[in-house]
């Protein structure tokens, strides 16, 4: 038996319910869910002793339930006889108290202020099924009727699946009434959430909107959510920010519904914000292993990065996730990332407050109560301390910070929060630093209060370990000088260089320290970052390091074009990243692989010399493209992939005669490495230059 209307239109059509309910007969039924799922929220906000409305009451169960609970003054009115001569007949002797009416809710004769609470539950969602002048009319003396008959005070309370055009008429008419309006999330039981596959994707909601007395003249307007898993309502600036917040909890149950229903998704990540703030708390990948058999007990876990970790390739980019929860063996792994600027307990206070939330995303056929892992390296949250936080205005907001690594030994790094992910700069910090850094991170702890970022006086010198290169592809890039003739001399030889992008410094700092007759040209564009360079990481100019703030691409067009061009560099470096986010190519910019410019590039670079660039590139067409471009001006070209990394280091050199056998190029690379690691240079890790050289492909 089909009971579904023809067209929505139908909703509002009373001889539509009256054959309705004829159909249907005294089954209960339940618009978006029953007396158990709703009480929670019904308890919240209807006190046992309030005179109650209930506008299109239906056959729903939930007045009696109520009723049988201790909420007695019941009043229920509907627009179906049918109905309405139903639930008489069926409560007149066990529920006295309670009335059914016939009444068109539209036109209630009630006197005004009857009640402090109108109860709701999907009647407005039926009534309001398009946003046609003649629907909208009648919506609004439904809403005007439901302010009438309720008290200063009173609550109209209304479930609701919250759709946009629902949300924004209810929402606009009763602010503009000058009412308090609150959203509350209807918590799902948890076992209905895992074995229920045909609920709603959207999630269930109450509108509480509350009746203040007029004030002449006022505007305030006051808009609340209240989430399922928050114990207090967050205030929201206005009604469309209200309505962004309640859109984005129906994305993240469509989201759930879709995980259970097995979707093919793809990569799936998703923020958890914090309740008071809104501010996002925790980020999550939902990462899937198919490869892994299904048993007792791996189907789900939770694995929580420790603080300043996200941006290692096992953690932070797509394939190092799919590693990871394939080495963890469990069917649905779900990454978590901890954010900077929050305050976190311990690994026993994140598990209890993401314990709710990450069930929701539980894979189909979990058995219940299962009991779901929580893992993570190291057993500890790790230790990030935000040392300066500020904004450039080309390079937008920054942030510097110092972290602990898997070595317990702490690094700097300059992070763009435009990309927060991706590690700008890297220095490792002296161990005096590393302590003073740990102690101060227990004296937070001790305070409890929210993280805060502090103006501290600049870094001594001492602080950074200058002789350690953090960045893989820095390695690379130094490990490039090999390309360059005798290189076993070379320490002792007058090199120059120019390093486009500086960043925090510790490619051309190291040259400079490790070169002692190298003299070096850096170009930046951001005079920020030289600041942040000199303040934070130990840069310093010198007679042999000068930093030239310009456009790289101007300032290599100036030397190649004017008066006196003429090849003047043994290197040129290229490690420079593009601040638009939409390119398939985010360091160099295209502008600096052009053609053009690469004729360029060639012309103030001497024949025996060496072009090397960081290439950070996921567009593979786009890849081939500059490859093919750089090879046509640099015959000879080395590409040097970085393992677990996006990185590609290119080598570009002019003449073919110079290509070098790999053996050859190997024991040239162990030649710079003996003269680099000779008493007196403070070169204190091992770098093995020549391990650098091993994946060289020549193209």
């Amino acid at each position: 038996m089909n009971l579904l209307p023809k067209s929505a239109k139908e909703f509002g059509s009373v001889d539509y319910w009256e054959k309705f309910f004829q159909q249907r007969g005294k089954k209960a039924f339940e618009w978006y869910g029953t007396y158990l799922e709703l009480c929670g929220v019904l308890h919240k906000y209807i006190k046992p002793r309030e005179k109650v409305l209930v506008i299109g009451c239906g056959n729903s169960e939930l007045s009696e339930q109520l009723y049988d609970v201790g909420y007695q003054d019941i009043v229920n009115i509907d627009i179906s006889e049918v109905v309405i001569k139903q639930m008489k007949e069926c409560n007149a002797t066990r529920r006295p108290q309670m009335r059914f009416l016939k009444m068109d809710m539209t036109q209630m004769e009630f006197p005004d202020a009857s009640f402090q609470v109108v109860l709701d539950k999907g009647t407005l969602d039926a009534v309001l099924t398009d946003e046609e002048e003649k629907t909208l009319q009648q919506v609004d003396r439904m809403l005007a009727e439901v302010g009438r008959v309720l008290q200063v005070g009173g609550r109209y309370l209304c479930i609701s699946l919250a759709q946009a055009h629902i949300l924004k008429k209810a929402v606009g008419h009763f602010s503009r009434e000058g009412w308090m309006v609150r959203v509350h999330q209807v918590a799902n039981s948890q076992d209905q959430v895992l074995e229920a596959e045909s609920q709603f994707s959207l999630p269930v909601f109450a509108f509480i909107m509350t009746k203040f007395r007029p004030v002449p003249g006022s505007a305030l307007q006051i808009f609340e959510l209240c989430a399922q898993e928050q114990g207090k309502p967050v205030r929201l600036e206005s009604a469309e920010r209200l309505a962004e917040a309640v859109r984005e909890r129906q994305q993240y149950a469509w989201l759930c519904s879709q995980l259970r229903r097995k979707a093919k998704l793809g990569s799936v990540s998703l923020d958890l914000c914090d309740g008071d703030t809104g501010e996002p708390r925790y980020t999550l990948h939902v990462v899937d292993s198919p490869t892994v058999k299904p048993s007792r007990d791996n189907h789900f876990a939770i694995f929580i990065i420790p603080q300043g970790r996200e941006t290692e390739w096992l953690f932070g980019m797509d394939e190092g996730r799919k590693q990871l929860a394939a080495s963890a063996g469990f069917r649905r792994l779900i990454t978590v990332a901890l954010h900077r600027g929050q305050q976190y307990e311990s690994m026993d206070h994140i598990q209890a407050e993401l314990s709710a939330r990450v069930m929701e995303l539980a894979p189909a056929g979990m058995p219940l109560q299962q009991q779901v892992p929580f893992l993570s390296v190291g057993g500890d949250i790790g230790v990030r301390t935000i040392q300066h936080q500020d904004c450039s205005p080309l390079s937008g907001d920054y942030v510097i910070e110092d972290v602990q690594g898997d070595d317990k030994r702490f690094f700097r790094r300059l992070i763009f929060l435009s990309n927060r992910n991706v590690v700008q700069s890297e220095a490792r910090l002296l161990k005096d630093v590393s302590h003073r850094a740990q102690k101060k991170r227990k004296k937070d702890r001790k305070k409890q209060r929210p993280a805060e970022v502090e103006d501290l006086p600049a870094a001594p010198e001492q602080s950074i370990d200058k002789s350690y290169l953090c960045c893989e592809h820095h390695k690379a890039m130094i490990a490039g000088l090999a390309l360059l003739r005798n290189p076993e001399q070379l320490p002792e030889i007058s090199l120059a260089l120019l390093v486009v992008g500086l960043g925090g410094g510790s490619l051309p700092l190291f040259v400079h320290d490790h070169f002692p007759k190298s003299c070096i040209d850096a170009v930046e564009i951001d005079p920020t970052m030289l600041e942040v360079a000199t303040r934070w990481f130990g840069f310093s100019q010198s007679d042999r390091m000068k930093v030239h703030i310009a456009d790289g691409l101007d300032y290599i067009a100036s030397l190649a074009e004017g008066e006196e061009a003429q090849p003047r560099y043994d290197v040129i470096m290229f490690d420079v990243d593009s601040k638009d986010p939409t390119l398939g190519m985010s360091c160099p910019p295209p502008a600096f692989v052009e053609q053009s410019f690469l004729q360029k590039v060639k012309s103030i670079l001497i024949p025996e010399g060496v072009f090397i660039l960081n290439l950070v590139c996921r567009d593979l067409g786009l890849k081939d493209s500059v490859l093919a471009g750089l090879k046509a001006v640099f015959p000879l070209l080395y590409v040097r992939r970085i393992e677990g990394e996006v990185n590609e280091i290119l080598f570009c050199q002019l003449h073919p005669e110079q290509k070098l056998a790999t053996p050859e190029l190997l024991e040239t690379a162990q030649a710079l490495e003996r003269t680099l690691r000779k008493p007196g240079r403070g070169w204190d890790d091992t770098y093995v230059l020549s391990d650098m050289l091993k994946t060289v492909k020549i193209m």
